[in-house]
């Protein structure tokens, strides 16, 4: 396995980033922290004095992942400290590798940095220890930020940790808590630094982005020379003024929702929404404790597209919840029918240990998931194809992520990194397009998933 790599005066970490973007937060804090101390970042296993796994436990795919690469671990390196989501279930840990030198939690820096010293102790110079050292910015670190672990052009900005709601088939607040956020002036000073460091793209991230604020009542804050609330909309006219693109994930359906919608529309944020669904059926959502009012979700839909037609929307749900009938799941396919969502992604429905969902009855047999699945993505394949062919002979603006061969590997502004499609930039290395540039490409062709084009000349 690559780790991610940060000595105090020769003391080597190694680092295995596992899990969600708001992990990757967590792995990027406790990288710039092992950094500020003077530890080295080592790639493999062989020149680390120490590895530190910083893992994921949402879903059963996720713990096994994780339990394999503390494994992967103990077995080139032995001296391995577990941090992250798996951390919460401590005894999984032990059970499996009773050796592991410490265990914590998700966001819990102090104890990762503890257990780094109790394994590698500072070496302390009575000498210089008292005098400020100058130094270098290293691979991957902006100034006044840290440590970056995405591409130099975007970055995740986490704005709050946690998650008040309580949705039967998950377990996030047993291992993140309450939501706790972040004051508007301290997430919008972070993100000034990562726009002045060259980032292009901000990916707003959280478990409940609309819900950003309400555990400080949206008290106030000083930036620039305004005042903003600390709430979503605030958050985003503030974010408005860095000339870079934002992106909006983990929107949780509230009502206010509605109020970003003009400023996608005038061009002051991205206009892509991440919100997770999860399912159409009433009754489903009910179980799922999930807002319930299809109807005037497909509404709302409609209303966001009147005021922004360009909107990107994606979504997540789940097939097979427990539970669910034939005629449910037709309704989750009218859905993505009638609501014509961009991006989709899906999985059948897996109990979680921990979840309230496990004790609902009828569970649904697997093969019967699995062929619901099927069924759920060829219907949202040609949803997503027509859309997209619709956008062939259009000119996008486009943010160069890659050069490969002849071709420059771009996004357009309805294209988060990793999770969905992309734009093939057919003549990218001649047009000389270098990663983190935008260009304007005219669409050729698409398909599913992608489009493909060539640079457009102005005139």
């Amino acid at each position: 396995m690559s780790l991610q790599n940060a000595s105090t005066k020769g003391s080597k970490v190694g680092f295995v980033s596992l899990g969600c973007p708001k992990a990757l937060v967590d792995s990027e804090r406790i990288l710039t922290q092992l950094r500020v101390e003077g530890y080295d970042l080592v790639q493999t296993y062989e020149e680390a004095d120490v590895v530190v796994v910083n893992t994921c436990g949402f879903i059963d795919a996720a713990v096994a992942e994780s339990l394999d690469a503390i494994g992967e671990a103990m077995a080139e390196n032995g001296k391995v400290i577990v941090t992250g989501c798996l951390g919460k279930r401590s005894e999984i840990i032990r059970e499996a590798y009773p050796d592991v030198l410490a265990i914590s939690g998700p966001q819990d820096y102090a104890s990762v940095m503890e257990a780094v010293h109790a394994a590698l102790p500072p070496m302390h110079d009575p000498f210089t220890d008292l005098l400020p050292a100058p130094r270098r910015l290293g691979e991957g670190e902006i100034e006044g930020v840290g440590i970056k672990l995405t591409p130099k052009h975007y970055a995740y900005l986490k704005i709050s940790e946690g998650c008040n709601h309580r949705c039967s088939f998950c377990i996030i607040p047993s291992m993140r808590g309450d939501l706790v956020s972040r004051p508007v002036d301290e997430v919008l000073r972070e993100a000034e630094k990562l726009a002045r460091g060259g980032v292009k793209e901000l990916l707003v991230v959280s478990q409940d982005t609309s819900a950003y604020g309400v555990d400080l009542k949206y008290a106030p804050r000083p930036w620039r020379d305004g005042l903003y609330e600390t709430r979503m909309k605030a958050l985003c006219e503030g974010l408005s003024q860095l000339g870079v693109w934002t992106r909006l994930h983990y929107v949780y359906p509230y009502p206010h929702v509605d109020d970003v919608i003009p400023l996608m529309a005038e061009g002051k944020l991205l206009p892509y929404l991440d919100i997770p669904f999860q399912h159409a059926s009433p009754r489903i959502l009910r179980l799922m404790k999930r807002p319930g009012a299809v109807d005037k979700t497909l509404e709302r839909i409609q209303r966001w597209r009147a005021i922004c037609p360009q909107l990107t929307i994606r979504s997540t749900f789940i097939v097979g919840f427990p539970g669910e009938t034939e005629a449910e799941f037709e309704e989750l396919l009218d859905f993505l029918d009638a609501a014509q969502l961009d991006r989709v992604g899906a999985f059948a429905y897996s109990p979680v240990d921990g979840a309230a969902a496990n004790a609902l009855p009828d569970p649904v047999p697997e093969d019967v998931k699995q062929e619901r699945l099927a069924r759920f993505m060829e219907r949202q394949a040609a949803i997503s194809e027509a859309r997209l062919a619709a956008k062939v002979g259009t000119v996008q603006q486009v943010l160069v992520d890659a050069i490969d061969g002849e071709l420059a590997i771009a996004r357009s502004m309805a294209d988060a990194p990793e999770i969905d499609g992309l734009v093939q930039v057919q003549d990218g290395r001649e047009a000389g397009l270098k990663p983190g540039e935008f260009a304007r490409v005219r669409i050729m062709g698409s398909d599913a998933h992608d489009l493909y084009g060539e640079v457009e000349y102005d005139a």
